[in-house]
Order: C-alpha cells, then sequence, then structure tokens
C-alpha cells in the first residue's frame, strides 16, 4: 500500500504544491492547516509521515511536534522558513526526524520524504522475535518499544534507529559518520548537528543522568557505544 503523508500547513499554495507533489509520487496525502487538527489525525489515521509546518494558528508545529511525540513514533518532517541553526536544533530536540526550509524544491522534499520513509522501513523490517536488555533499559524488538525501569519510553524513529544501531554493536564504538550513514543516508555523513541533537534527546529519555550516562556512552572524536553490561 501507498504510504499516507499528512500535510500540516495553514497556507493553502504551500499544501497545494506538496500535495501535487506527493500524489505525482503515487502516496496517500492527508491535510491538516494547525498543530491541533495534526494531533487529532495523527492519534486517528496513524499516517507513515508528517509533514509539519511551524507558523501556524491555533497550534504551532513545534508545540504540535512535542505533543504528537508523547504518543506515536511517526515520522516527523519540519517544513519551515525559519532556517536558522537555533530553530532547526529545536525542531530536532523536540522530536522532529528532518528539516527542510522554505522556499524548497519538489526534487529536494521527494527526496526527504524518501529518506524519511526509507529510515522508518528500516526500523520496521527490523523486527525479531527478541529482547534486548541493558540496565534498566530494555528493548522489545519485535514491538518496536523501549522501556526504562518497565515504562514505555515514547522515541522517534530516528531516535529508535539509532538505539537500534547502537544495541546491536554493543561493547564496539560506532563511528559518528557511520550512524549518520546508516540512521540518514550517505547524504548527511556532515552533518553532525543532527546527530548531536538526536543523541542528547535520547539521553534525556533514557538515562537517569544524561550528563553521566550508562547506555549512550561518548568516545571523544570516534563515536558512540552502549557498553557491556557489567557482569
Amino acid at each position: 500500500m501507498p504510504a499516507v503523508i499528512l500535510i500540516v500547513d495553514d497556507e493553502p499554495l504551500y499544501i497545494r504544491l506538496m500535495e501535487a507533489n506527493l500524489l505525482t509520487e503515487g502516496y496517500q496525502v492527508l491535510k491538516a492547516s494547525n498543530g491541533q487538527e495534526a494531533i487529532d489525525l495523527v492519534a486517528e489515521k496513524n499516517p507513515d509521515l508528517v509533514l509539519m509546518d511551524v507558523m501556524m494558528p491555533v497550534m504551532d508545529g513545534f508545540t504540535a511536534c512535542k505533543r504528537i511525540r508523547e504518543f506515536s513514533m511517526v515520522p516527523i518532517v519540519i517544513v519551515t522558513v525559519k532556517g536558522d541553526e537555533q530553530d532547526r536544533v529545536k525542531g530536532l530536540d523536540l522530536g522532529a526526524d528532518d528539516y527542510i526550509v522554505k522556499p524548497y524544491s519538489a526534487s529536494e522534499l521527494l527526496a526527504r520524504v524518501r529518506s524519511v520513509l526509507r529510515r522508518s522501513t528500516l526500523v520496521k523490517a527490523g523486527v525479531q522475535q527478541a529482547v534486548f536488555a541493558h540496565d534498566n533499559l530494555r528493548i522489545d524488538l519485535a514491538r518496536a518499544e523501549v522501556f526504562v525501569d518497565n515504562k514505555t519510553v515514547f522515541l522517534s524513529a530516528t531516535e529508535y534507529r539509532i538505539l537500534l544501531q547502537l544495541a546491536q554493536n554493543v561493547g564496539r564504538v560506532v563511528p559518528a559518520e557511520q550512524l549518520l550513514k546508516d540512521v540518514w543516508g550517505s547524504e548527511y555523513t556532515g552533518d553532525k548537528e543532527i546527530l548531536w541533537v538526536s543523541i542528547s534527546r535520547l539521553r534525556q529519555k533514557l538515562e537517569q543522568d544524561p550528563r553521566n550516562p550508562r547506555h549512550i556512552v561518548t568516545r571523544s572524536g570516534v563515536g558512540y557505544l552502549i557498553p557491556e553490561n557489567e557482569a
């Protein structure tokens, strides 16, 4: 079945342009004009991807992104005219998987959509009948669910993919460039910022003390690892 993509924007022109491009590629499209409508549609329709504008009435995109992350792993791409570093970091820190700065070309939009959907598909395809455990962290690989102290932790598809890559390499350092390539794609290998923000957000969710992490440890200048459990 074709992927279902939710477009969230208060500007009818952008909705029409995105919808036309996505329909041409065979995707199904849902539409919302503000963040609250987006939350309702994600809860009701469970789309495969959300393209989220930032500056909207009723509820802005940043707030909607944060709220959606409380109950869903659906991939979210922030689409915004605010392309400075501070706003990109804010969107990623609230749980977005990627961002596109307006104005953008149709080819850029579709490339980002394909990239994020590919990462999400890899997460679903990696299902195994097994559970990974590290101290108080548990990953149910069959259901793609994460628990800390037996409490569910909601991750974005990208955050889960990072965690999965590290879990598959316990005790070994995964270079930052390798994580960027495996999780985001080869075109992201120089974008360390997106990885730093995602790792920081993961630690906020998984670690008792994010400044002194037990699960996701940095090897300065090299990469990241999940240490082997102590005997």
